[in-house]
């Protein structure tokens, strides 16, 4: 029972982490290929930039929980087997519970890389949505010096 937890739980972070690099690699490509001038609506620019990335957060914020749950599962499996036998034997506790926080730690190896991922795609999502405006509405000279502060 022990050993289908332990896979079932980071058998699913694995396939977790694939879906972030997958997405993270296609918006990477994405971004480098995008063209600001074939967009005349800068909302539909947003749209396409800001794409999938929410799936990327969500997996990053719950990484974590599902490493957890693995980990309590765990704990409990341990403790199960602890009862059944009249005396536990202290090293095989410990073995158990040591390797019940695996499932902890793979949920922070997910999450971790995930939400750096995501907040260097949201940041390169922005630099290109500036570039849309200042493609679209360019400062013209004459602008610059009616907007200088020290000016009275």
């Amino acid at each position: 029972m022990k050993e289908w937890v332990d896979y079932g739980v980071i058998g699913f972070l694995l396939f977790l982490s694939f879906i972030v690099v997958s997405i993270g690699i296609e918006r990477i490509w994405f971004y480098a290929t995008v063209r600001v001038d074939d967009y005349n609506d800068k909302r539909e620019l947003e749209l396409d930039l800001h794409r999938r990335l929410t799936l990327i957060a969500t997996i990053g914020s719950n990484a974590p929980y599902v490493g957890l749950l693995g980990t309590v599962a765990g704990i409990m499996i341990t403790f199960m087997g602890i009862s059944n036998t009249s005396m536990g034997d202290t090293s095989e506790i410990m073995k158990g519970l040591a390797l019940a926080l695996k499932a902890t730690a793979m949920g922070l190896v997910v999450a971790i890389p995930s939400i750096v991922f995501y907040n260097m795609l949201i940041r390169k999502s922005e630099v290109i949505i500036t570039k849309w405006d200042i493609y679209h509405n360019p400062v013209k000279t004459n602008d610059r010096q009616n907007k200088r502060l020290d000016k009275e």
